[in-house]
């Protein structure tokens, strides 16, 4: 066997790998759309309080993502995704076990585990999937992990929709009209149906982490392939504005993002649609980003540039919220799922244009753009706080459009700032969620 052969399948391996990786995330990232209305329910909160759901699982980005860059230094980017995936083991025990008792603070605390288990392990997978191999290739690989991602979480609240969150309304209906200790017997049964599959996903965690510790996952470098001629007397990312202005598009991206996902159930309830139409609105958003990624693997580059496209998909975005504020009931509805589509290719095209020629700087740069993934926990907070106040759709509209308006400046400007044209050797990434 010739040893070009036998790296190309070591790659190969490699790819499959990381793979399953991105299943897990788009699988445990989509969870939280059909838990907004799970924890509403379970816990006897309010749609606010519901929220946090969400908001600590995004939030957590922003605390861990740096502090994963220098553990990722310390123990390298394998170790590092298998200390990522304890993390979400342990955190899927403890949302398991206070949610079963009811316990809110507890059940908000394992989200949040969950999340800092994923930032460390997207800290290191997303730039490491773009490097691995060569990087002509890195179009092919990125398409694999984003179909992966899409796909789970497509499957994700269809999973959780049977085998949790089956006759909401009904739940809803008896609890309605009983009085407090039938109340409290009839939720602590519904709360419980979440500990099994939470306990298996726990189990399964684990043990992908042992199997990426006795993996033959290579350790890569990427300081030695994403570099930019000129750069390397850079010191600092202060040195670097775009990954700065980068940062800030990923934190706009995943909000809008999160809207067209986790927060399209309460949008479809705030029109009286039942709640066992609703909890699966989440995996039609899905099914368009994967439907947009296709799309975007086909002609990405060999008919447009993925500038040029992110410029397109921002546009649409802004279209179709429109479209959302001007209609009514599930048509409305139908234009939120469809942003999916408009969103399937932005986080691809955002974050290499970000991290470009960052070389040595790249995991903090990186974990910069992680720390982004915050705004999936700002923007739907405001759009739960502010529709008390002011027509949903109205406010829906009032959020989405500028974040929009920013992606498309970033598209077409953003993203060269600072930077010299004649950068080689710049990584593509993959994506978060």
């Amino acid at each position: 066997m010739s040893t070009s052969t036998a790296n190309s399948r070591s790659h190969y391996g490699s790819i499959a790998i990381i793979g399953a990786l991105f299943f897990i995330f788009g699988f445990v990232t989509w969870l939280n759309g059909p838990l907004i209305s799970f924890a509403k329910l379970a816990f006897n909160v309010s749609e606010s309080l519901a929220f946090l759901i969400p908001g600590a699982f995004y939030i957590s980005y922003f605390f861990l993502a740096l502090p994963s860059s220098w553990i990722l230094k310390k123990t390298g980017m394998k170790k590092g995704m298998a200390l990522g995936l304890f993390l979400m083991a342990l955190g899927a025990v403890v949302f398991g076990t206070y949610t079963t008792e009811r316990v809110y603070v507890g059940a908000v605390t394992g989200i949040f585990i969950i999340g800092a288990g994923l930032a460390i392990l997207q800290t290191a997978s997303n730039p490491y999937i773009s490097i691995l191999g060569p990087i002509e290739g890195a179009a092919q690989r990125i398409a694999v992990m984003g179909i992966c991602n899409k796909v789970a979480g497509w499957a994700a609240p269809f999973v959780i929709g049977t085998l949790v969150m089956h006759g909401m309304d009904d739940v809803a209906s008896r609890v309605a009209g009983a009085d407090p200790a039938t109340t409290e017997q009839v939720l602590n049964e519904f709360a419980a149906r979440i500990h099994t599959p939470y306990m298996v996903m726990a189990g399964l965690l684990a043990l992908l982490a042992v199997g990426i510790v006795y993996s033959p996952l290579p350790e890569i470098r990427a300081e030695e392939v994403n570099v930019e001629r000129g750069s390397s007397g850079k010191k600092s990312l202060l040195q670097f504005p775009h990954v700065w202005l980068g940062a800030l598009c990923i934190f706009v991206y995943v909000g809008v993002e999160v809207m067209a996902g986790d927060a399209i159930g309460t949008y479809g309830q705030a029109f009286g649609l039942p709640l066992d139409k609703t909890k699966f609105f989440t995996s039609f958003t899905l099914g368009a980003m994967l439907l947009g990624y296709i799309v975007g693997l086909i002609v990405i580059p060999r008919f447009i540039s993925q500038e040029r496209y992110l410029s397109l998909s921002a546009v649409l975005g802004v279209a179709l919220a429109l479209g959302a504020f001007l209609t009514q009931g599930y048509v409305s509805v139908f234009f939120v799922a469809a942003l999916g589509f408009a969103n399937a290719m932005m986080w691809p095209a955002i974050f290499p244009l970000a991290i470009q020629g960052l070389g040595s700087l790249t995991e903090k740069g990186s974990a910069l753009l992680i720390m982004g993934i915050a705004g999936g926990a700002v923007i739907p907070q405001l759009f739960v706080h502010l529709k008390q106040v002011y027509d949903f759709q109205l406010v829906f509209v009032a959020l989405m459009i500028p974040c929009y308006l920013y992606i498309l400046y970033f598209a077409l400007r953003g993203h060269r700032a600072g930077q010299r044209h004649d950068a080689v050797g710049a990584a593509p990434a993959a994506q978060h969620g």
